[in-house]
């Protein structure tokens, strides 16, 4: 059963709605609404209220985001892949100064070319785009910019916008209710459904625009080429309508827009940091190759 058919959830949420727009309880009081069930109401109609989620419901809203990302192909099996990517991924979120995130990268056994990120610090890159890009500063690049939707909290944003449904909202009513319970199992379904509509129909213009912006800034602070992810972009940009690349372009903005608009941002900025800073690895050839020769997963 979902939290919307919940009876005592479709009570408590109502009573919160009640909260919010009458502003006191007391005629609640006097309509014979026990104590318990006004305390639980109250906590329900201070988390709707909320413009963010606490660190709880984060957590749970990425792991069910995550779990779609899996869902549709699974992770490459391989340790050295992986802890390459992990490597560097965490070398990129330390450029963010965000201490309080649990990052965690993976390589995603697809053949397509794209990446994708989900709160609380989940980031995926597929396969397909590994074995693509040229470079390890590219690779940087586009990390970076998953990582920086992460800070931004950009999906978080876009599911809270897209959610039709009430599950972020039934989200938190469970959270203020069962402090310290484990609600996954009860909010999966509709937290999923959210999480696939987002990721389905992609993010704001503007989020591509700003992670691309603080995308290249992280990878810098690296120590990474700054024009790996402009690379990547006009990558993008000679690939339409190739295979491989369908998803990318049904979800993002143009890379023509993305270069343009990074262009205007980093102008001859950062072209200092070119000279001395790191395009390729050994170990990213090598992972490269790697992952080349993995097989798709079976059907």
């Amino acid at each position: 059963m979902t939290l919307s058919n919940q009876p005592k959830f479709r009570h408590a949420a109502t009573l919160a709605a009640i909260v919010l727009l009458a502003g006191c309880t007391e005629q609640l009081r006097k309509a014979g609404i026990d104590e318990n069930s006004l305390k639980a109401a109250g906590a329900v109609a201070t988390s709707m209220s909320k413009s963010e989620a606490t660190p709880a419901e984060e957590s749970q809203i990425g792991q069910a985001s995550a779990s779609i990302l899996l869902g549709a192909a699974p992770l490459v099996q391989d340790r050295e892949i992986q802890t390459y990517v992990n490597q560097l991924g965490g070398l990129l979120a330390r450029q963010t100064g965000r201490k309080d995130i649990n990052w965690r990268f993976g390589v995603i056994n697809s053949s397509n070319v794209n990446a994708f990120a989900a709160p609380d610090g989940y980031v995926f890159i597929t396969k397909g785009l590994l074995r693509t890009v040229n470079d390890e500063a590219e690779l940087a690049g586009v990390l970076a910019h998953e990582i920086a939707h992460v800070v931004k909290r950009h999906y978080l944003i876009a599911m809270r916008k897209k959610d039709t449904t009430g599950a972020l909202t039934n989200l938190a009513a469970t959270s203020a209710k069962t402090a310290g319970v484990k609600g996954s199992e009860l909010a999966a379904d509709p937290l999923a459904n959210v999480a696939q509509n987002m990721y389905s129909s992609g993010l704001d213009k503007g989020d591509e625009y700003e992670a691309d912006r603080l995308g290249v800034v992280y990878a810098t602070r690296a120590g990474y080429d700054p024009y790996g992810l402009p690379r990547v972009l006009n990558l993008y940009a000679t690939k339409a309508g190739s295979n491989g690349f369908e998803l990318l372009f049904s979800t993002h903005p143009s890379p023509q827009d993305r270069l343009a608009e990074l262009d205007k941002a980093m102008g001859d900025k950062l072209t200092a940091y070119e000279a001395r800073s790191v395009s390729d690895s050994k170990a990213f050839q090598q992972i490269r190759n790697k992952a080349g020769r993995v097989p798709d997963p079976r059907r």
